[in-house]
């Protein structure tokens, strides 16, 4: 890997929610339209383009062939035995999942593996066992009396049997899950132990109904999705409980408190949900993070899917051992794991991060949860979840001609309405932040910057509204800056394929970025088609994002900023980027200093994919420039071109085997 390439790291999101897979059948252990197989070919060009690592789907046994993996039913299984009515996941088998990461490591990629560990689902077999269903708007509200139900907690494991691991998972190595089969009746069920035998066994008192219509109604949020849910949880996140509702005292088995406290408890999200109290379930999600990284090869991290739902006080100590594991294997170099902590508010992810975050070796003190580390370690990471609701906000102001449209405000978040103070309740959160803030602002070394990923595209339950063209501004803005690791989504590079159960063959959205033409966004087809301004700006990142930085925030409408390359030629290339939200008619200059070393230097917008008619200015003497940008669009201005040329040849076509 080239010096640029570990200065520049890109972690490309290798799927979208509809990604086409059609994997081997049982008998054979290779399909050239599998994804894994798709995966391997596209590895080469992906490589040239800058990524350093693939953010891998949840390639484990799912519920069925066709589920994505979040639907977690075997993790060890990845595509090797045939349960569940196949051998492979949707993605691909075990063998083409050898072949891509071998292929790979050949190119110096990393792979990140998406580790599904909050929940498992669809059990082999149902189980008795005592349960109470909670409040879903308050989960530590218990509604009804403790009974007995049958859920599906009974996992053999059939196709694998005794293969990596011996555990059996059963019902004492669950804590909640949403369906008891006895009465077909679907809540929030959480587990205990048999009331009988609980040592003061205290029960809360009998729940009254609530007032009104409400109190047939008080599990219409379970259906919805967890994204939907956590929408709606925010808003009910501090609010004071009413006075006839009594906090479960229950001893024993149950909810574990180190986890958000978005409603009460968060838990429980969805599925069967996982018991980390439980010894074997420890020992054997710790041992299987060793094998990913011993035997199945995993050498750039993990992501923590639902990261806020599940101990936090275990996920420190599966962190660490990664990272002692990793240093072993990879002599001397930690992985990269990633939370994906889905909030509005900043303090919240970095409660989480510090205290997942492994003490130091050094420290004595193993109670230490700030855990700053050092120069060579590799924090806990999170999702920069707030800089993508405000790349949201500002887009969204832009299409509605919003006066509120601010570039400003990406990383400090919005400004409070006059005459109000942001008000964060809750005693656990971090006033000094501004709950909108961007985490890359704050915690520039564990932030993951992205701008749209699988469950906030288009059509999903957390879908957040982003136009179009104004992505490649947001591209730009993680792509081009100091500070963060950003992501590239497959849906925004290859553009997402239709929902096969919505019958919708065609894509359903194209390679976004496409910049606007006489007004209008290019079609899929004809001359008149503009291409995506994305593979570019990821080149660009590649060849010219390189030294230090100098912002130029101060004006709503455009802001801008200068990287100045570093001194020794190469890939150290320097630029001045500028962004515009301003009517897409007009064009604005800013005056911006690149350093009295180009005196005299043409430089060139590369954004722009015909010479002619390119924007371009002569530095003065004083080593300034005054550089131009178009409304809604972005100019990335340097000493030379060539370098990204190739990025207008780039193929979308993924789909052609």
């Amino acid at each position: 890997m080239s010096n640029s390439a570990k200065d520049n790291p890109v972690i490309f999101q290798a799927f979208e929610w509809h990604t086409r897979s059609h994997p081997p059948p049982p008998h054979e252990t290779s399909s050239p339209s599998s994804h894994w197989s798709r995966l391997t070919r596209l590895l080469p060009t992906l490589h040239s383009f800058g990524i350093t690592a693939l953010w891998l789907p949840p390639g484990c046994k799912a519920n069925s062939p066709t589920g994505n993996g979040y639907d977690c039913y075997d993790i060890w299984d990845l595509g090797e035995f045939d349960q569940k009515w196949a051998r492979s996941t949707k993605w691909g088998c075990r063998e083409e999942l050898n072949l891509l990461i071998r292929t790979a490591k050949s190119l110096g990629v990393e792979i990140v593996w998406d580790a599904v560990l909050n929940h498992k689902t669809a059990g082999d077999r149902v189980e008795e066992t005592w349960a109470v269903e909670v409040d879903p708007q308050d989960r530590r509200i218990e509604v009804t009396e403790p009974r007995k139900i049958e859920a599906w907690l009974r996992y053999d494991f059939p196709g694998r049997g005794e293969r990596y691991s011996g555990l059996k998972w059963g019902a004492e190595h669950f804590s909640g899950t949403d369906w008891d089969q006895r009465r077909e009746r679907n809540a929030i069920y959480k587990l205990i132990d048999d009331p009988m035998r609980t040592v003061n066994a205290s029960l809360p008192p009998p729940i009254p109904p609530r007032p009104g219509k409400e109190h047939n109604n008080h599990h219409q949020g379970f259906n919805m999705s967890r994204f939907a849910r956590f929408a709606k949880d925010t808003i009910q996140k501090h609010t004071a409980l009413p006075m006839w509702k009594t906090i479960s005292q229950r001893p024993g088995k149950g909810w574990l408190p180190d986890v958000s406290r978005t409603l009460g408890n968060y838990d429980y999200l969805l599925f069967s949900n996982i018991y980390y109290l439980h010894p074997a379930v420890r020992s054997d999600i710790l041992n299987w993070g060793k094998w990913m990284l011993e035997e199945v090869g995993i050498d750039g991290g993990f992501r923590l899917d639902a990261a806020q739902h599940f101990s936090w006080n275990f996920t420190r100590e599966w962190i660490e051992q990664i990272q002692e594991t990793s240093r072993r294997q990879y002599g001397g170099r930690e992985m990269m794991v990633v939370g994906e902590v889905l909030t509005h508010h900043v303090g919240d992810i970095i409660q989480w991060l510090d205290c997942v975050t492994p003490p130091s070796s050094s420290s004595s003190s193993s109670s230490s949860s700030e855990g700053r580390g050092n120069g060579n370690r590799r924090l806990a990471y999170a999702f920069d979840t707030p800089l993508m609701y405000s790349f949201s906000r500002v887009s969204q102001d832009v299409h509605h001609n919003s006066p509120n449209a601010d570039l400003r405000t990406l990383l400090a978040g919005p400004s409070p309405p006059p005459g109000k103070r942001s008000a964060e309740g809750g005693h656990h959160h971090h006033h000094h932040h501004h709950p909108g803030q961007a985490l890359v602002s704050l915690r520039p070394h564990q932030s993951l910057t992205f701008v749209t990923s699988h469950d906030t595209q288009t059509g999903q339950d957390a879908y957040v509204p982003m136009r179009q063209d104004l992505k490649a501004l947001w591209y730009a803005f993680i792509l081009l800056r100091e500070g963060g690791v950003p992501i590239v989504f497959w849906g925004d590079l290859y553009g997402i394929a239709g929902d096969p159960q919505k019958g919708e063959r065609a894509p359903a959205e194209l390679p976004s970025c496409r910049r606007r033409r006489a007004g209008k966004l290019g079609g899929a087809g004809g001359g008149g088609s503009s291409k995506s301004l994305l593979p570019v700006i990821m080149l660009a990142r590649k060849h010219f994002a390189h030294g230090s930085q100098q912002d130029y925030f101060d004006a709503a409408g455009c802001i801008g900023w200068v990287r100045y390359g570093v001194v020794g030629g190469g890939d150290g290339g320097g630029c001045a980027v500028i962004l515009s939200i301003l009517p897409a008619s007009t064009w604005t200059i800013k005056k911006m200093f690149v350093g009295r070393a180009h005196r005299g230097e043409r430089w060139v917008d590369c954004l722009s994919e015909r010479a002619e008619g390119r924007a371009e200015c002569v530095i003065d003497e004083d080593g300034c420039g005054v550089f131009a940008c178009p409304g809604e669009g972005v100019c990335v201005y340097v000493k030379e071109t060539e370098p990204v040329r190739r990025g207008w040849e780039f193929d979308v076509d993924v789909y052609r085997h």
